[in-house]
């Protein structure tokens, strides 16, 4: 781990732990109460890296409040932010030590602060051309966005002429197709409402998402035992 002024892990311990679990759940809630709620179901259930979306007022509170809890109770927790749009927010949330930053779009301006900070960052990007650019900035992980406009199919193709490239597709993802995107070739997946349903945060059903979860990790771990 780093110092408690920045990130509390290093982008090296980031890209791993998406690889090793293959699972980033993600969403936004206004309630910083229901929102350490939700993180620590999720926690409990097995997953150790969340992103936190940047979608409402003051977010980034609810945030700052969400990290200094997981450090002080859920210390193997990776926090991140998603949802970023352009650097001064990314520069804002890595100041609140965010652990990474996913953005919808692939923009050169987070890449720099991104880097400058050694945090690791995830661009949304759409085209093959999009992903060099990224990787030729140092990107580790591209997310593919929304990943169910573009489908399994999409990943398979990229991953011909570029093996080495590491996709995480969000949006669109589910429990009935998480196999044919681990088949396809992703390193990881971003699941939102599938996961956080509105059903689950309406009742505060918070065990059935800690179920979710693990069934989730589950289902990845014996997918890639096949794969």
């Amino acid at each position: 781990m780093i110092n408690d002024k920045m990130a509390n892990f290093t982008r090296i311990e980031v890209i791993q732990t998406m690889q090793r679990t293959g699972l980033v759940p993600l969403f936004f809630n206004s309630d910083v109460h229901i929102a350490k709620a939700l993180v620590k179901a999720c926690y409990e259930g097995g997953a150790r890296i969340l992103e936190f979306t940047h979608r409402g007022d003051f977010a980034h509170e609810v945030f700052t409040e969400l990290n200094h809890y997981c450090v002080r109770e859920l210390p193997e927790m990776i926090l991140g932010v998603g949802s970023v749009t352009d650097a001064g927010t990314a520069s804002l949330y890595m100041s609140m030590g965010a652990n990474f930053v996913v953005t919808p779009v692939f923009r050169e301006d987070i890449a720099r602060v991104c880097n400058r900070r050694k945090v690791l960052w995830s661009p949304g990007c759409g085209t093959l051309t999009e992903i060099c650019q990224a990787e030729e900035l140092g990107c580790e992980l591209v997310k593919l966005f929304p990943g169910g406009v573009y489908g399994p199919g999409f990943v398979k193709a990229i991953k011909g002429p570029q093996p080495w490239t590491s996709i995480m597709p969000t949006g669109g993802v589910s429990f009935d197709n998480m196999e044919a995107w681990f088949n396809a070739g992703v390193t990881c997946v971003g699941m939102g409402s599938k996961l956080f349903t509105k059903e689950i945060i309406q009742q505060g059903n918070y065990a059935l998402l800690t179920k979710q979860v693990q069934l989730a990790l589950e289902k990845i771990k014996q997918i890639r035992l096949v794969v």
